[in-house]
């Protein structure tokens, strides 16, 4: 059970890793660039959208702490660490906890931001981006979807991690760890 629960969550990161790669390269190169008047160039990038480049930056870091996760998972697992392996799983579990949280509140942020994009504000008299920048804000729309998947994919590991943690306590006793 043990191997097979281990096995899940390396095939887990890798495909976070690969998923959240996607999402950050995505938006990283998709440039579009559009003649607006005559001679005058308009280039839609994702630094122009602040939410972007935070979704960038956030989906890099996620993809390299997921990346050290799978080096520490696999130095660990060749030694016998049971006094420090009550901490490490703790620490383990709300790491994974918050690169699950940031990453789905960035991409959540980029989705705001790109349906001002898609449809506009007369409010604040922003023109509809989407209708000169087609393909740019379709590779975008693509770029959110992968970095859903990816959040489900790391909600996922961070079950796993629970699992390891809260195996470690007593079922009849509260919070109470079992004898080992």
């Amino acid at each position: 059970m043990k191997l097979g629960m281990a096995r899940g969550e390396v095939f887990l990161r890798v495909l976070a890793i690969v998923v959240l790669v996607v999402t950050a390269c995505l938006v990283a190169f998709d440039t579009q660039t559009k003649v607006v008047i005559l001679t005058i160039e308009k280039t839609a990038t994702y630094k122009d959208m602040n939410a972007l480049k935070i979704l960038v930056y956030i989906t890099s870091v996620a993809a390299g702490y997921n990346f050290l996760q799978l080096c520490k998972h696999s130095t660990c697992s060749k030694g016998n660490f049971q006094g420090s392996y009550i901490y490490m799983a703790w620490i383990c579990f709300l790491l994974d906890q918050i690169a699950v949280y940031i990453t789905f509140a960035a991409n959540t942020a980029a989705f705001g931001a790109s349906m001002l994009a898609v449809t506009g504000s007369e409010a604040l008299q922003w023109l509809k981006v989407c209708d000169k920048f087609t393909r740019f804000c379709i590779q975008i729309g693509g770029a959110l979807l992968c970095g859903y998947v990816a959040s489900i994919l790391m909600a996922l590991i961070s079950a796993i991690s629970a699992y390891k943690v809260f195996r470690m306590y007593s079922p009849k006793w509260f919070m109470r760890l079992k004898s080992m």
